[in-house]
């Protein structure tokens, strides 16, 4: 099957599928297992990000020119896809080539030559700092500052819920530029962490669930940003470059939320097909079989609204309602599916050492991050 689910997708071809089968492989042999000391340790080993870069996973979607492998969205969906069905929630991935489209389609050239090649390699880790303690979907609540001086920009403030945070050598940093002009003072810089004094990591945030991604609190004084590394080399165009990138973001973590829709659903018929109760397995079970055909009927729905999503961003048509749309459905869908999967596990879905379990406290930041759930439906409804 090219998914999960009895649901080929239209954008996979044979290289897609072989591509895919060595990511799987990767996941299987560097990722998966390695989920629970990742967790202890609050962050992946920095030799993963290397091991990625070698095999091509980091930026599969930017062209061969900036040292990405050239591929498309659909190698990326694919990558998050098997990252997500292997049960990974560590590996800031994500957030890494979300910074790489910021740069890609908003950076200068000698930015995008400068820093791409290395995010591609994995040489560099890179972040993207937006919220603040006072402002998380407020983007325009920020108060992190930036100050320019002759020799460049002096950032001032503090952010958190930074994934990535604890090992980035990049971080894109949302501050205001000109505090006076509102949306229209707001620019995206480009802060490189090593031996940059006024730079330091917090502490990183002790959260419900996705415990081995390195979420944290950074903060700025007078930390310095080159004149020629504000993103696009214009200042003033942060909230603009913003609202053009979302979408794409949001698009993986529809993705994403696919493929751990489908692993829940895996599990559970594995699960209700052992598990006997009252002389039979749960599976017989009447109210168990209308739970899965449920499950099944909305996972199917999902990974061909998701097939179409990217398909759109392929052809480079993928908007931001639609976007908003997959992110908030799909999140939705997904804490509803894995909570129905938890109670069919019964109590077994609560120990940790189920990975129904562990899917159970990763899913729920899901409708947080990348805009809140709510945001998502307001942007839907303005479009009506």
């Amino acid at each position: 099957m090219d998914t999960f689910v009895d649901s080929p997708s239209p954008w996979m071809n044979e290289e897609l599928r072989s591509f895919r089968d060595a990511v799987r492989r990767f996941v299987a042999g560097e990722i998966t297992p390695h989920q629970d000391r990742w967790r202890a340790q609050q962050h992946v080993d920095r030799d993963l990000w290397r091991k990625a870069g070698a095999m091509g996973l980091l930026l599969a979607d930017i062209p061969e020119e900036y040292g990405g492998a050239g591929g498309s969205f659909a190698h990326m969906a694919v990558v998050f896809g098997e990252l997500s069905y292997g049960g990974d929630t560590a590996f800031g991935i994500h957030v890494h080539a979300i910074v790489a489209h910021y740069l890609l389609n908003q950076g200068t050239e000698e930015q995008k030559r400068k820093y791409l090649p290395r995010l591609a390699s994995g040489e560099m880790i890179a972040a993207i700092a937006m919220s603040e303690p006072g402002a998380g979907s407020d983007l325009k609540g920020i108060r992190t500052t930036a100050v320019r001086t002759p020799d460049g920009y002096r950032v001032s403030g503090s952010k958190t819920f930074i994934s990535n945070g604890y090992l980035a050598d990049l971080v894109l940093v949302v501050a205001k530029t000109d505090p006076a002009a509102g949306a229209r003072g707001v620019s995206l810089l480009l802060l490189e962490t090593r031996d940059n004094p006024g730079f330091r990591v917090g502490r990183i945030l002790e959260k419900v669930g996705q415990k081995g991604q390195d979420t944290c609190e950074l903060f700025f004084d007078e930390a310095h940003v080159p004149l020629d590394n504000v993103l696009g080399g214009e200042e003033g165009r942060g909230f603009a470059h913003l609202m053009t990138e979302l979408p794409y973001e949001r698009t993986i973590l529809g993705v994403c939320g696919v493929a751990a829709i489908e692993r829940a659903l895996a599990l559970t018929v594995a699960h209700t097909r052992e598990r006997k109760a009252f002389g039979q397995a749960l599976i017989e079970m009447q109210n168990t079989r209308f739970v899965l055909a449920e499950i099944k009927t909305e996972a199917t729905v999902a990974r061909i609204f998701m097939d179409r999503c990217v398909e759109d961003m392929m052809a480079g048509r993928m908007d931001t309602v639609r976007a908003s749309m997959a992110k908030y459905w799909i999140s939705d869908l997904q804490c509803k599916v894995v909570d129905q999967c938890v109670q069919l596990f019964g109590g077994y879905g609560y120990m940790l050492e189920y990975p129904i379990a562990q899917m159970y406290v990763d899913a729920r930041v899901q409708r947080i991050y990348g805009g809140a759930n709510e945001i998502m439906k307001e942007i839907i409804a303005r479009s009506l």
